[in-house]
């Protein structure tokens, strides 16, 4: 069993509707939601503060729920209608997305007991719920370790200017940032990775880690200047749906295990470790995605299945 650091995800719930190869199917996602079901398939406690409906789509969220042992916030079931990203799958797996949805955040659990939170992707920058987030990281100040995906979503975020000013206030806020190469790239025209990864790490967070796709990924942190490069798990890729949050429920499980999330003394021991020490919740990160891709849908694989 994993160690046990309340975890609390703040974020949106919804339903991808995937088109490929002339195929339609329905599976329960959001970014959020996601990295939610993924801690708790792997034994961690876990809250999610969503925004759904009392309908059918929203009671299959609930079922997810359920199924990955992840409780759900009071109130995160009072959406006027349940959100629905359609997500169109091109001939090599990969996902684009087109969102019909609306974000609130819901009543929150007891700070006290709460050791980590994580946000990311729409939950974090869609108003009014955005802001809502922001308020609830803010106050649970020190108390509580921070984890973020920005995950970029063009369609529905605009321009990069438009929000990158809401991705560093959370950045800046967070002690964990995973990002990918293409959400780099999208918000920082004409900067390198390695470029944002430091200016990240300067604005707060204890440990950068950014994904490549299938070339793997690069890990920063603050104590050493130095940017390494992990290499891919080689897999049969079914589609690359919930890839990125699998390897964020990944990470954050292999640190929570190594007890360098879930309070002050985690955040303190995580703000003094080596790259070394980190590598074993990299490596978790990965072979958890490379898990997920291999399956249709945003799957979230068990401890016995890694």
């Amino acid at each position: 069993m994993a160690k046990d650091s309340p975890v609390l995800v703040l974020g949106e719930a919804l339903v991808d509707v995937v088109h490929k190869a002339g195929q339609v199917s329905e599976h329960v996602g959001g970014s959020p939601a996601n990295v939610a079901f993924g801690l708790g398939r792997l034994d961690h406690d876990v809250t999610l503060a969503a925004w759904f409906a009392r309908d059918e789509r929203g009671e299959r969220i609930a079922q997810a729920c359920r199924d990955a042992h992840v409780r759900v916030a009071s109130g995160s079931d009072r959406a006027p209608r349940t959100s629905v990203a359609n997500a169109l799958i091109d001939a090599a797996g990969q996902a684009t997305y087109q969102f019909d949805l609306s974000w609130l955040l819901p009543e929150l659990p007891p700070a006290d007991g709460v050791g980590h939170l994580h946000t990311g992707s729409i939950g974090a920058t869609l108003e009014p719920g955005g802001s809502q987030v922001v308020a609830a990281i803010r106050a649970a100040g020190e108390r509580v370790t921070v984890s973020y995906d920005p995950n970029a979503r063009p369609t529905l975020m605009g321009s990069p200017d438009a929000v990158i000013g809401r991705v560093e206030e959370i950045v800046g806020l967070s002690d964990v940032v995973k990002s990918s190469d293409e959400d780099i790239h999208w918000l920082y025209p004409g900067r390198s990775v390695a470029e944002v990864m430091r200016y990240w790490l300067q604005l707060g967070p204890a440990l950068v880690v950014v994904t490549r796709g299938g070339e793997g990924a690069f890990v920063a942190i603050a104590s050493d200047d130095a940017i390494i490069e992990v290499a891919p798990r080689v897999v049969e890729v079914g589609d690359t749906v919930g890839a990125g949050d699998s390897f964020m429920a990944g990470l954050l499980s292999g640190l929570l295990d190594a007890d360098y999330l879930g309070g002050p003394g985690p955040a303190a021991a995580l703000r003094g470790a080596r790259l070394e020490d980190i590598m074993p919740a990299v490596d978790r990160a990965i072979i958890t995605s490379s898990n997920t891709v291999s399956r249709a849908g945003a799957y979230a694989p068990t401890r016995a299945e890694l």
